[in-house]
């Protein structure tokens, strides 16, 4: 199949989270799998490629639509990269979606809008790219969700069998491009399509809805996520609607790219180490102490976050079970930023205990996976998680997880207490109880050595590549190319 892979983010070139992990490593495996993928993205200011611009590609004012281009880039991993060049939307400072002070770009439904709208051409006869039109359309997140709306679009002009399948796939269903609903007009949006069966969100135009609504399939991170949000609790107010599409509805488990997170192969480790080598992971043990200033034990069981620092993310039961943690002879050490309360008691709380606690403010790549390797213990107390990956991460590195059991974390973590084989520890109990006891018990577990080995190699015996779920959306969009005909 010809598959479109439109996307706001890509590791390496930009990434803010998950988003940008999937991006990277999933393309590259469906490539492998014998698809022609492209890779559509806009061509933020700063963009450092490692491949060649093969070609540019003149994209016409249609509309209210501008001119751009695409520039087609061999990123050098069986997938073309298209990153669609219009420096008036894309080139200026910040993020993809905040400027530099964090507040949301002005033009964010335009940006996204016209990303989307581009992403939708691809998929049609209209297609700017010679001899070249996507069999199926793959959107991921608000920033595309328009992009299944101008696929049916397409179709409502001409024969179906022209036009793209579409495929949305939800990452995180918070976050849902609200914007004022006189939007529509700019973004092209019909207005029969302006009601509440189509992009009205209490009195907002969602772009997330939009693709929900009109995507001939959707797929989201974890098979318990896809259960979730379909519940009043965890449906963000979209429950009824995805109910109502739960036929078309899938939850297929992320995975993480084996060749960047292998702690055998890690080039940003120290010491690099397998299963049958774990001694050297207390190499690593040293090595994140000296870098994180706290004191050289070796005994000290080491916990860790890297994380956004939110509620969201339990970062307020970490703080809570911190005196428990630093009483009991355990470090702790955070690489993250977030709200800023939650910022603030962490900085706080590190200089109250210097040589126990350490606290990075800001993202470190090789911090981060310096941190996989030498932490004890991952800590990921999540209020909810569509699936996370530094679960995954923790478990091939021989770092335990301590889990809540939602999302993709229920998926990817078993209890050592509960099974022969288990890989980590999960909460019975959303909250400051639950933490607590899930902690106990991996202390416990901790202090009988053999006991800790067999949950060390449990965890990196897991098989968390892409090779198995990419196998899964293929069929997703056999699905959907069906469901469109």
């Amino acid at each position: 199949m010809k598959i479109l892979f439109a996307t706001p983010e890509c590791a390496p070139f930009v990434k803010t989270g998950g988003l940008g992990d999937v991006s990277g490593a999933l393309p590259p495996v469906l490539a492998r799998l014998g698809h022609d993928v492209r890779l559509l993205m806009p061509a933020y200011a700063g963009l450092k490629l490692s491949g060649d611009v093969l070609a540019t590609v003149d994209v016409p004012a249609q509309a209210q639509w501008p001119a751009a281009q695409l520039l087609e880039v061999d990123a050098g991993t069986g997938v073309r990269l298209l990153l669609l060049a219009c420096p008036a939307l894309y080139e200026r400072a910040g993020s993809p979606y905040v400027d530099p002070h964090g507040a949301d770009h002005h033009d964010n439904a335009l940006r996204f809008g016209f990303l989307s709208h581009v992403a939708a051409r691809l998929g049609t006869a209209r297609s700017p790219l010679p001899q070249w039109q996507a069999d199926v359309v793959h959107a991921n997140d608000w920033p595309l969700g328009l992009a299944p709306l101008y696929l049916a679009q397409a179709r409502e002009e001409g024969p179906a069998g022209s036009v793209a399948a579409s495929v949305l796939t939800i990452h995180n269903l918070l976050f849902q491009g609200l914007f004022p609903m006189e939007s529509a007009d700019a973004l092209g949006v019909p207005w029969h399509w302006r009601g509440i069966d189509g992009v009205e969100f209490y009195g907002h135009l969602s772009m997330l809805k939009a693709g929900l609504q009109f995507a001939d399939a959707i797929t989201t991170v974890s098979p318990t996520y896809a259960r979730e949000i379909q519940t009043r609790e965890a449906g963000v107010g979209l429950d009824g609607m995805l109910r109502s599409r739960a036929g078309r509805l899938s939850g297929i488990l992320n995975g993480i790219d084996t060749g960047v997170w292998n702690p055998l192969t890690d080039a940003l480790l120290p010491h690099r180490y397998d299963a049958r080598s774990l001694a050297l992971k207390a190499l690593d043990k040293s090595a994140l102490q000296a870098r994180c200033h706290l004191q050289p034990r070796p005994a000290a069981m080491l916990f860790a976050v890297v994380s956004r620092l939110t509620a969201q993310k339990g970062i307020d039961l970490v703080l809570e079970a911190l005196p428990s943690i630093v009483e009991g002879g355990g470090q702790l050490a955070v690489l993250g930023q977030g709200e800023p309360e939650l910022q603030s008691a962490l900085v706080a709380a590190a200089a109250r205990h210097p040589g126990a606690v350490a606290v990075h403010v800001g993202f470190d790549e090789a911090l981060a996976h310096l941190i996989e390797a030498g932490a004890d213990c991952f800590l990921m107390p999540s209020r909810f998680e569509p699936c996370g990956l530094n679960q995954m991460y923790s478990q091939a590195y021989g770092t335990p997880p301590l889990v809540n059991a939602v999302g993709g974390l229920a998926d990817s973590v078993t209890d050592s207490d509960a099974a022969s084989d288990g890989t980590g520890f999960v909460m019975r109990s959303a909250d400051s109880a639950g933490f607590a006891d899930a902690l106990q018990r991996a202390r416990a577990a901790y202090a009988e050595t053999p006991r800790w080995r067999r949950i060390q190699a449990a965890g990196m015996a897991r098989d968390f590549g892409w090779d198995r779920s990419a196998a899964e959306y293929v069929q997703v969009y056999r699905k959907a190319l069906s469901s469109r005909a």
